[in-house]
């Protein structure tokens, strides 16, 4: 919760020209991205608590090729044939990451069913950006989301049974330290992907996992083989579903 208000409340800082008129449309706009947001953080949280920080990379990216699933199940748009390999690839390399061990096919515990449910709703997320863009101011709207996805994680607290804890520079620095990376990853999205297509900014963040799984090599985390070759799939069912297929001579789009 206080990871997202700081960060809401530094992107205002810095569109503060923007903030002013803002929509009923904008408000609606970043109030359903902020539940999405703050949903889909609740349940990869959940899951980091029991698995792995490099398989919760390689679970959360399958949001990719849920994308055009979802678009097909909401919009009618049947996905391509390069969507339908990366789906393929992308479960098959679930399966591998969720369940390595032989024998043992495809037993999710909590910690990889919640990660997934988070991912599906990245997806989500990602399908109403996509509802809302060019519509609605964006810097308005990132404030607005991050801020609801803050607010909505503080609200949660009583239903969970939490009270505020004791202050502590771990949870303080912790909190405005990731609250800052936030607004930071985020302003730097929006500023890259005005120059960048939106298939190549997809085919770069596919290597997050890549580096997740890096990271956590160096912090000590040991994936069995299996689901290395799992995650490599996920990846390259990441890629998959961002190509496209053309006949010789056929220009490009």
């Amino acid at each position: 919760g206080l990871r997202f208000v700081i960060a809401g409340l530094a992107t205002m800082l810095v569109f503060r020209r923007h903030m002013a008129g803002v929509t009923a449309a904008e408000i609606l706009a970043g109030g359903a991205i902020g539940v999405a947001i703050c949903v889909a953080y609740s349940l990869m949280s959940y899951g980091l608590q029991s698995i792995e920080a490099s398989k919760s990379a390689f679970l959360t990216a399958l949001y990719v090729p849920v994308v055009p699933l979802l678009l097909w199940l909401f919009t009618g748009r049947r996905p391509h044939a390069m969507a339908w390999l990366g789906m393929s690839l992308a479960f098959t390399g679930l399966v591998l990451v969720s369940s390595p061990d032989a024998g043992q096919l495809f037993t999710l515990g909590a910690g990889e069913a919640a990660t997934i449910l988070g991912a599906i709703v990245i997806a989500v997320e990602i399908l109403l950006i996509g509802r809302y863009a060019g519509r609605v101011n964006f810097q308005r709207v990132t404030a607005i989301q991050l801020l609801v996805a803050g607010l909505c994680a503080l609200a949660a607290m009583p239903l969970m049974g939490e009270g505020i804890p004791a202050y502590s520079w771990v949870w303080c620095l912790g909190a405005t330290g990731l609250g800052l990376i936030s607004a930071l990853i985020q302003l730097t999205m929006n500023w890259a992907q005005q120059s960048v297509s939106p298939t190549k900014a997809t085919l770069i963040y596919a290597t997050e996992p890549v580096w997740a799984a890096l990271v956590g090599r160096l912090a000590g985390e040991r994936l069995p083989g299996a689901a290395l070759v799992g995650g490599a799939l996920i990846v390259a069912g990441i890629v998959a579903s961002e190509l496209r297929l053309r006949r010789i001579g056929q220009p490009a789009e």
